[in-house]
């Protein structure tokens, strides 16, 4: 369902290239769970955004469903959903319902499919005590619930999610982890989840894949991940033994008052 082969991406960074992704190779087959860990800047955000079309590799090549997400990106748009943690799809200033019906334009879905697939949604994430209030004034666990039906109610094959239990107190995060699991366990929706909750692996995914510095510096079970370290080391400490071990310096953020870094051309 994704492959990405060999795929990196540069940006320019005070007047030189900075690699952000280089050399990153992985498959993910229809109705897996993945996991996807890393260090800030490590290049999971640029992977996910080179993932659903939002930047072209600099080299390499990624699809998502047959398909090259940066060439092909409204037909990309019909197969996956896509959820920000720290940011929201949804229109602000309107009604949560009233969100839901944009995006049934935006992807032309059909009334009736749209009606039984926000059914659906409302009652396994308990969206009806709010479906009528604004995006502004919903609590942040309501929000996440909005944001993960709205990223759904196309239908999509692939569910991509960043940091989507960021911020949600323990109720609202076991709600949205028990809805990802039926999600992928009954509809078979493939699933890529980059996160630095490890409760959210550990609870979730059957795989997992750790990038450090832009490479992959693990891919396997998450018993095969704590196997790494000997002893009854726990999973906090297996991730840091890996992210310590490599020795390759970080991007350094830009300095105050600097612009961001700039995609090379």
């Amino acid at each position: 369902m994704i492959d990405a082969d060999r795929i990196g991406r540069s940006f320019r960074v005070r007047g030189r290239a900075v690699h952000a992704v280089r050399d990153l190779s992985f498959h993910v087959g229809a109705g897996e769970f993945v996991g996807c860990l890393g260090p800030n800047g490590a290049g999971k955000s640029t992977t996910i955004k080179m993932l659903t079309g939002i930047l072209a590799p600099t080299s390499g090549r990624v699809t998502v469903a047959g398909l090259d997400p940066s060439r092909r990106r409204t037909a990309v748009a019909r197969e996956i959903g896509v959820v920000f943690g720290q940011r929201t799809t949804l229109w602000w200033d309107l009604p949560l319902r009233d969100s839901f019906q944009l995006v049934r334009l935006l992807y032309k879905v059909d009334r009736v499919r749209f009606r039984e697939r926000l059914d659906e949604m409302t009652d396994r994430l308990g969206l009806g005590d709010f479906l009528g209030t604004p995006v502004r004034q919903l609590s942040l666990g309501q929000r996440m619930r909005g944001d993960i039906t709205a990223a759904l109610l196309h239908d999509p094959s692939v569910l991509v999610l960043d940091e989507p239990t960021i911020g949600l107190d323990i109720v609202s995060k076991s709600e949205v982890r028990a809805f990802l699991r039926e999600l992928n366990t009954e509809r078979g929706t493939t699933v890529l989840l980059t996160t630095h909750d490890l409760g959210d692996i550990e609870r979730l995914c059957r795989r997992v894949m750790l990038i450090d510095h832009g490479r992959l510096a693990f891919d396997g079970t998450v018993e095969e991940l704590r196997a790494t370290v000997p002893g009854e080391a726990s999973i906090e400490d297996v991730v840091a033994h890996l992210y310590l071990r490599s020795p390759a310096p970080r991007t350094p953020p830009p300095r105050p008052g600097e612009d961001p870094p700039i995609a090379t051309a």
